[in-house]
Parts: structure tokens; sequence; C-alpha cells
């Protein structure tokens, strides 16, 4: 993604980390929606630019807040649902004073929030009931507005001019309009009820009275569609409504415990994170990248979550290659780096992507995108059979190769390069796209056409596998071409990119034809894409796991010692779930199995000290300490769609799976679980429309399996090979 998204000479699209936060921040989502609120139930009260409700990249509620008597309330306790459905706030009063005299002891109102996202709208709900044995008079008030900011003003770019806000409002609603510098007109309609007291543009006043132990409630619709809709019936049926969609969802998908709680936890919450952040779009599901900074579709992220997915969830998969395919470029379009066969990079519907302000709209300024969206479909074919819907990709594949061969390939020097066409473009373009992400040993950037060592892996995993596709389709001299491509490319790859000295591959080649020699995570994605020699790889692997790059917490982009590493960095020296996710599957891939219980353990580690047990984007990659956690990262996603699919992909290259469509068969090969699970159910796993639930067990030495419910003809076993 683009968390820093700068020109060479300058900032510009930089997320700008701003302190004084003082309350964790609580994410809600549903579609194109999304809310982040504090964890009082507020938005803009705690210092903190992201918060307000969200919709299509335009931030619609910019604050909310709930006062009783004129002073904030105490926070009693907060929680998202676990199935993300909906926060609830328990508040309470402050000491109330008049003329020195306790009017109202602290504890004596109690105030339940529940506030939660269905379609276009959030919906907030006051439950508020007094403790006390007297009757007491409670002034309260809902502060609200509305700014239309766009989600890069939001995240810190400044622009000289904006549209117009307009307000209307009657005595239980307001309306906010808001005309952008394109014409286009977006509003807001902010419903009450009861009827306020006292109403204004953007306050609702109530001077409740209640009894001892009496209950009031107070209903609030922000409806970014502006219909005329009843708030307090609203909230009660989309309720409802998003609670049966949620247990559909759940009904649908696998399941997994473990005899560690730490699991247990860390995948139920990443189960929930991607519901949440899965979209339905006219191609099916699609999961978008990350809140607050990436709700939306992103080519290269859905694409590596649907593959760490694609084991347990491969209809995920194929959403994301029909919605990728439909967006595939067909011209050429400096402006958005576009080229015919690109996989799009980032799509974006705000104003200012409208307007150019940011290339953003459809923008195709990714290397990786490409070679990546062939491997999923060969990936997806082997794992669902589906040869239908391959055969209808095919054209695209096609294309997506042709682009690989041909203008991927600018001196058609046998590796995929990339350079921005344009200033306004990204300046890096792999999955590291910081703008210092890729440098020589001795610290400059390197300039381009630049040849990164993951998207040279990609191209050769995904020319491999694709072909047995085109076998399957009757192509066989195209098969045999493809495999040739990939034998060269290996040759070629081996001769240039391998720096004994370091012992890896070198990061780049520059522009000049000189290698990057700097120790990074980008060589292990090599062995994920299998384009390493085997002695090669187990001196990789060696320097992967070797204290300077693997801090205790993960294994860091950047190893401790290289000219620009620095742990608190976005890419060069920090620590990435995913990125260490695709590592491990490369360790799989070349037979280090204990090598992927030392990631896999790590990660898990991790993320049992994450607020939520939720693995964020990234963390700081500092050393770890006996009995401190890891370091957050100030502006990391979470939650975030290929880190959330981090623990799924860890499990499938623990557990080791091969699926024979054909055959109904599902094999285990060489499976293992770390120290710290001792059993492990699967339930609900499916293949050919049937499915299957059952449990691994540490047996001794080895593991067992036992099958609990076989719904056809499934054939399930472990191979030690």
């Amino acid at each position: 993604m683009n968390s820093v998204l700068q020109r060479e000479e300058s900032a510009e699209f930089q997320i700008i980390a701003r302190g004084g936060e003082d309350r964790p921040r609580r994410i809600l989502k549903y579609g194109d929606t999304f809310a982040v609120l504090d964890s009082h139930g507020a938005m803009g009260v705690s210092g903190s630019a992201a918060d307000g409700l969200f919709r299509s990249d335009t931030r619609y509620l910019s604050a909310f807040e709930v006062l009783v008597f004129g002073m904030r309330p105490l926070l009693l306790g907060s929680n998202v649902r676990d199935n993300n459905l909906a926060l609830d706030v328990d508040l309470t009063n402050p000491d109330i004073y008049a003329d020195s005299e306790l009017l109202v002891p602290k504890d004596t109102v109690h105030i339940r929030q529940t506030f939660f996202v269905y379609g276009d709208c959030a919906f907030v709900r006051l439950g508020i009931r007094n403790h006390s044995t007297d009757r007491i008079d409670l002034p309260v008030v809902l502060l609200f507005g509305s700014d239309f900011a766009d989600i890069f003003e939001v995240r810190g770019m400044r622009r000289k001019r904006r549209g117009v806000i307009r307000i209307k409002s009657s005595a239980d609603a307001t309306c906010v309009t808001y005309r952008g510098l394109d014409g286009v007109e977006t509003a807001i309609r902010t419903k009450f009820e009861p009827t306020p007291d006292q109403f204004t543009s953007n306050s609702a006043k109530y001077s409740l009275n209640l009894a001892a132990g009496e209950q009031a409630s107070l209903f609030a619709t922000f409806d970014c569609g502006a219909d005329k809709r009843d708030a307090s019936a609203l909230f009660l049926r989309n309720l409802a409504s998003v609670s049966r969609d949620e247990r559909k969802r759940r009904a649908s998908r696998i399941s997994l415990g473990t005899s560690s709680d730490v699991v247990n936890q860390t995948i139920r919450r990443a189960f929930n994170d991607l519901a949440m952040l899965v979209t339905e779009t006219p191609h099916g599901l699609y999961p978008y990248a990350g809140t607050p900074w990436f709700s939306t579709i992103f080519g290269r992220d859905a694409i590596i979550t649907a593959l760490g997915l694609l084991w347990c969830q491969p209809h995920l998969a194929k959403g994301v290659l029909l919605c990728l395919a439909d967006l595939q470029a067909t011209e050429s379009d400096p402006l958005n780096d576009a080229q015919p066969g690109k996989i799009i990079h980032e799509m974006r519907s705000g104003e200012m992507a409208r307007l150019r302000e940011v290339p953003f709209g459809r923008y195709y300024g990714s290397v990786d995108a490409t070679p990546l969206f062939v491997l999923l479909a060969a990936r997806y074919y082997d794992r669902t059979g589906d040869l239908e819907t391959v055969r209808g990709l095919w054209p695209n594949i096609e294309r997506a190769l042709s682009w690989i061969n041909g203008p991927g390939d600018f001196d058609q020097d046998g590796f995929v390069e990339y350079q921005r066409a344009t200033p306004d473009g990204l300046r890096n373009q792999g999955w590291k796209d910081a703008v210092d992400s890729v440098f020589h040993a001795d610290g400059p950037l390197a300039h381009g056409p630049i040849a990164l060592a993951e998207v040279q892996a990609y191209v050769h995993a995904a020319k491999l596998e694709i072909a047995q596709v085109a076998r399957a389709l009757g192509e066989e001299e195209k098969a045999q071409r493809l495999e040739s491509e990939a034998a060269k490319l290996f040759a070629r790859f081996n001769e240039v990119f391998w720096c004994n000295e370091i012992g890896c591959y070198a990061l780049a080649v520059d522009g000049d034809k000189r290698p990057c020699r700097v120790r990074t995570s980008n060589t292990g994605h090599v062995l994920f894409g299998g384009l390493a020699t085997i002695e090669r790889a187990k001196q990789t692997e060696r320097t992967l796991l070797g204290p300077d790059m693997l801090s205790g917490w993960g294994i860091r982009t950047v190893a401790r010692g290289e000219a620009r590493y620095n742990p608190m960095s976005y890419h060069n020296g920090s620590i990435w779930p995913h990125d260490n996710a695709l590592i491990a599957a490369g360790f799989r891939r070349y037979g280090n199995l204990a090598a992927v219980e030392t990631v896999a353990t790590a990660i898990f580690g991790a993320a049992s000290h994450m607020e939520l047990m939720r693995l964020p984007e990234l963390y700081c990659g500092f050393r770890r300490v006996r009995g401190q956690p890891p370091t957050s990262y100030p502006v990391a996603c979470a939650p975030q769609a290929w880190a959330s699919a981090a623990p799924f992909y860890l499990l499938d290259s623990l557990l080791g799976f091969e699926f024979e469509t054909a055959n109904h068969r599902i094999c285990l090969s060489n499976p293992i679980l770390p120290e710290f699970i001792d059993m492990m159910v699967i339930s609900n796993l499916e293949i050919q429309n049937e499915t299957i639930d059952f449990g691994l067990f540490r047996s001794g030495s080895g593991l067992s399996v036992q099958v609990f419910r076989n719904t056809g003809n499934i054939q399930l076993s472990i191979e030690q090979r």
C-alpha cells in the first residue's frame, strides 16, 4: 500500500503522524461506510485526525460527543463486540457541583451508548438510567459536525480551495450538503428521537427528568444517503439485520480451535476483521485493504490476502480475480501509470481523486500486482478445480502475461522493472513503496528502472503454475513456453541477484544494473517464488533467521546494521505480519519446517500483546525483551486485510495443505504443530462442495488425525516425505 506516498522532492502523500492521542481508536465498517471513534464513543475530541464517519473516501461526520451536566462523562468501559458489529460504551457522570455543593455524586447516572454502521448510515442509542434514590434533572447534549473532508485531507494534505457547505435544520433533524469543486453534491442527514428540547445545526439538547431507577433512551441516525428515516425504529431493525448478516457469513465459513488461547483469540479476531473488511462488489466479495486509510480496492493487498486464505476460504479469491480482471488496464495512460494488461494498484472515489489533485482514481503504479494476479488464478484453479471461472479469466491472464514480457520489462533484459511515468506517481512501486525503501549498501536511493527481487520470484512462480492451467485448457505449446521462460528467469536471476558477501539475494537491481546489496526481507519472497537454488536457499534462510533480521517478534524488513536501518520506519526495519507469512511459505517450500515454526511462534507471540489480539499492518522492529510487548507503529492500519490473513497463511505453512480436487483428496504434507499448540480442530473445510471436520493431535514425536464429520467422499491423509 502507500502509507508513505511521496514525491521525490516532497512528502505530498505522506500520512502525518500527530501526537496527543490519549484514547484508543475503535473501528466499525459495513460495505463502503466505516466509522472511527475513540474508546469513549466520541469523534474529534482527543487528538486523532482519523476520527469520523466515512463513505467512499469522504468524511461525512467529523465530530460527535455526548455531554451530561455540560461535562464530558467518565468512561467505565468500552468494547467492540467480537463480531465487530457494534461499539458498546459504558459512561457515567462526574461529580456535579453548584456553589461548592455536591448536587449529583459521580456514578449516579449510567449511560450505555451503542454505535453501529449499516448500509450508508451510523446509528446511535443512548440508554440513560438514574441509579440514585431521588428524582434528578439531567441535561444531556449531543454535539455533532460535518466537514466533508477528502480522505487525503484527513491524512494531512492541504488544499488551496474547497467546496461549499450548506446546512438546513428542522426541529429534530439537520441536513448538511457539500458541493465539491467538481460540482458533485454529497449530504448527511442527522435525525434525533425523541425530538430535542433545543436543537441547532450542531447540537441536540435534552432536559431529562428521571425518577429513581428510571431509564430513558435517545436515538440518533447519521445518514450519508440523506434520506428521511425514523431513528428509533431503524436502530432496532438494522441492528437485527446486521446481526443476521453476520450469522449468515459465520455459518458458511470454517471454524478453527486449538489448545492455545492465544491462537484461538488471534484467529477469531482475524476472522471477524476480515468479515468486516470484505465488501460486496458486482463481481463478488473483495477485501478492502484496511481502515482508516485504505478502505478501498487495492490490487496487491487483496491478492495476497486471498492467497493466505485460499486453503480455507477459496471463494474470496474468485471475487478478487473477477473484480481485478474487470479493472485491468486496456490502454496506456501515463498519468495513471497504466499500460495494457496491468492490474490496478489503487482505486479512489473522493473529490481529490476526481479532480486529479491526487493520482489515485484508477492508479496502476504497482509492479507486482500483475504477476501476483496470474499466480492467484493458478492457485485458485489448483485449490478448487474451477476451470469454468479460469477459462473466463484466460484473456485477462494472457494480457497480464503480455505485459510481463512486454512493457513490464523496460529494456528486455529478462526482469520486470518499474519507473513512474510522471512525477505525480509513486516513486517505488513494489510492496515497500516508501520513498526511501530501495537503496544501496552505502545508503543512496536506487534510481529506475528498478527490478525488485521479489517481483522476479512472483513472475517465476506465476509462469510455472499458470502453465498447468494452460495444459488444462489444451494449450500445451503455451504451457511449454511458459515453463521455458521460467527456467531462463531462474538462471538469469541467480546470475545477477545473488550476493555471496551478504548471504542472500540483492534487494533490487537499479537502472545502471547495479545490485542493491542490502539484507532485506525481500529475499525471503525469493524463496516463496521458488527462485533460489537449494544451496542459496539455505544461506538465505540463515541470513533471515540471524539476529540482525529476526527480532524475536518477527523478521525485520531491513537487517540491523544496514545503512538505512531504522526499527521505527515504515519499511526499513519494521515488522510486517504478511511479509513474515510469505517468508514462512518460502521456508515451507524449501523444506525448512523449523524455520516456519520460528516465524509462526514470533507472529502469534506478537499478536498476544496487541490490543484486541489484532495483528496490525506493521509494528516496530526493536529486539524482543523479556517482559516487554512489541512496540507499536503510530499510524499503522488496524484492522488491515493482509495482516488479518497472515495467521491463516502461517497455519497453511505449518500444516502443509495440498488439495487434489479431482480425487476429493486433502493431504497434510509433513505437518507440524508449534510447541504452544498440542491440538487443532478444523471444521467445515470444503473441497468440491463437500465438507469435513477433523482434528490434529500431538502423538509422541508425531501427529495423528481424527475425522469427526465427512459429508461426502473426502479422503484426508498425513504424508511424511
